[in-house]
């Protein structure tokens, strides 16, 4: 017999893979999640009957999958999707630097795994340490997370990475860019996070010379780390489209290099940004860089090929990118990276 939590778990990760795909594969989760809690006396009683249809969880799609698993054969669906599957971009320098991942989702916030999954398939994907990057409160479209939830989270994630040997979990936040440029977030739990994104989720339309203020008072906070998806576009997914905010790029880029913060590759499909030509201009002015899935689910950690080769492309050095950095080094650096903005 096959084991049917596996092939459960695996095809939720090839769809997770695929990006847009996360309802499906939540499916998928949630039914590999029901036979992993069931008794195990009961779960000889549903096996024994093959009624696995009639646990809450399970359709007719994911019914079908167990029973071929339980009978020893590969799931059918699970072929098709192995058939089909194949490296998202081709290997190179970038990738093959690459530590790890400092922005992404669970289900704290608007992710659909616990943290302990992203965990996992960080490790299998031979990376040496995850952020934990969950919303701030403000961004309740995606259950960010209030001051006490955000300090439980942290305790849970020093918990979780005092167990580990070889990887290093990293407590950090996605805080949100209010329409000042303050962050959405208290200062001392700011502070006592390894990693902090800022990014702008709402107003993005905003005038070019009001945005580019704004993004560059949030440059300037010593807690920020990174500048995620600069420009908010979307060009491709479920969601949509949506076009670029628009601001003073050389301003914001320049701020982003006295401040020694770095710029994010978002390499999510859907976002892609920096477009390639800020990417450029970003390169060009001597920006630092992370390469960052923003996974929302533990396939979608395989985005960060995507990222490594738009890297590449633009010709940024490996060495200019934090995730490609041992870990005490990054911890240093996000501690202490801020020098004096000349433009005040």
């Amino acid at each position: 017999m096959a084991d049917p939590v596996l092939a459960l778990r695996e095809i939720a990760r090839l769809l997770e893979k695929r990006g847009g795909q996360t309802r499906r594969a939540q499916a998928f989760r949630r039914a590999a999640g029901v036979l992993t809690d069931l008794d195990p006396a009961e779960r000889a009683r549903i096996d024994a009957t093959r009624a696995w249809a009639t646990l809450p969880g399970i359709g007719a799609t994911t019914a079908k999958v167990i029973g071929e698993a339980h009978s020893g054969r590969l799931p059918g669906y699970l072929a098709e999707l192995e058939a089909s599957d194949g490296p998202l971009a081709p290997d190179n320098p970038v990738r093959d630097a690459l530590r790890g991942d400092l922005h992404t989702h669970t289900e704290w916030s608007d992710g659909c795994c616990p943290i302990e999954e992203m965990v996992l398939e960080a490790s299998r994907l031979r990376h040496e340490y995850l952020a934990i990057t969950d919303h701030s409160p403000r961004l309740r479209v995606a259950n960010g997370l209030s001051r006490e939830r955000r300090l439980a989270q942290v305790a849970h994630l020093r918990a979780l990475d005092a167990q580990l040997d070889g990887f290093t979990v990293l407590a950090g936040i996605e805080v949100d860019i209010l329409d000042d440029g303050s962050l959405d977030a208290d200062d001392d739990v700011l502070a006592g996070l390894d990693v902090v994104v800022a990014s702008v989720h709402n107003k993005l339309a905003m005038d070019a010379e009001a945005m580019t203020a704004r993004m560059v008072r949030a440059i300037a906070n010593p807690h920020v780390d990174i500048l995620g998806h600069c420009t908010g576009r979307l060009v491709a997914g479920d969601r949509g489209t949506r076009p670029p905010s628009h601001f003073d790029a050389e301003v914001v880029f320049e701020a982003c290099r006295q401040f020694g913060v770095a710029v994010e590759i978002n390499a999510r499909p859907e976002r892609q940004d920096p477009p390639d030509d800020l990417l450029a201009l970003a390169a060009s002015m001597g920006c630092l860089f992370s390469i960052d899935t923003d996974a929302h689910a533990p396939g979608q950690l395989e985005f960060v090929a995507l990222g490594a080769s738009r890297a590449e492309a633009a010709g940024i050095a490996p060495e200019r990118i934090v995730g490609t950095w041992p870990v005490e080094r990054l911890r240093s650096w996000a501690a202490d990276h801020q020098t004096v903005f000349p433009f005040e």
